[in-house]
């Protein structure tokens, strides 16, 4: 890797097999109050924060859903089954800031996920202690696909954009980080690559030990 660059990782769906678990407890909430569709309305909502969110589900189910009560119900369980058994951790994800961490790399976090949870999260897998810099959604008005988090953080690390990485799952993540005049790779979750998102990334990859693979290359 080149001098001054640095690796900025979304949490959710890239440090974090998470994203499945929001969904089934969309879905299992969503069945107490005969909704249908949670997958539909889940998926534009990957890579954003809770007020996007909040809109996006609102412009599916109508502007009477009583969204509050609906994301805290799914909010509880969700956290019921971390406290059980905490949040799986994706495949590579130690090797990889294993190995950034022993060339001083700097790493930071650029999530949509609110700081506390994702500082919570981080602490409780173990990992927190690897970055620099941890972002969450709540710290800025405007959310991913903006560019806003990723400038933020790169202003923090003090590093340029142009020299700094930024390893997404989402479409939103990808255009955010590409939009900030970064670097993206994409290691797909949920959503599939894109043409769109080939265009902007400037390589996809399977999961983070070929990330770690790839920057060993360059």
């Amino acid at each position: 890797m080149i001098d001054g660059s640095a690796v900025i990782f979304d949490m959710d769906g890239v440090i974090f097999d998470s994203e499945r678990l929001v969904l089934d407890c969309w879905e299992k909430i969503g069945a107490k109050y005969h909704l249908e569709g949670m997958r539909e309305a889940f998926l534009p909502c990957i890579g954003t924060n809770d007020v996007r969110t909040r809109e996006i589900v609102l412009e599916h189910y109508g502007k009477d859903f009583p969204y509050d009560e609906f994301r805290r119900e799914s909010s509880q369980l969700y956290h019921s089954i971390v406290d059980q058994g905490g949040l799986p951790v994706k495949t590579g994800v130690l090797e990889l800031l294993s190995y950034l961490t022993e060339r001083n790399i700097p790493i930071a976090v650029a999530s949509s996920t609110r700081l506390e949870v994702v500082t919570q999260e981080l602490k409780q897998a173990g990992l927190h202690e690897f970055f620099s810099v941890v972002m969450g959604g709540d710290q800025l008005k405007r959310s991913k696909p903006e560019p806003d988090i990723y400038l933020m953080t790169c202003d923090r690390l003090g590093v340029r954009p142009t020299y700094a990485y930024a390893i997404e799952d989402s479409y939103n993540g990808i255009r955010s980080a590409y939009s900030a005049g970064m670097k993206p790779i994409m290691v797909p979750d949920m959503l599939p690559p894109t043409e769109e998102m080939r265009e902007k990334s400037v390589i996809v990859l399977e999961d983070l030990l070929r990330v770690k693979v790839w920057f060993m290359a360059q």
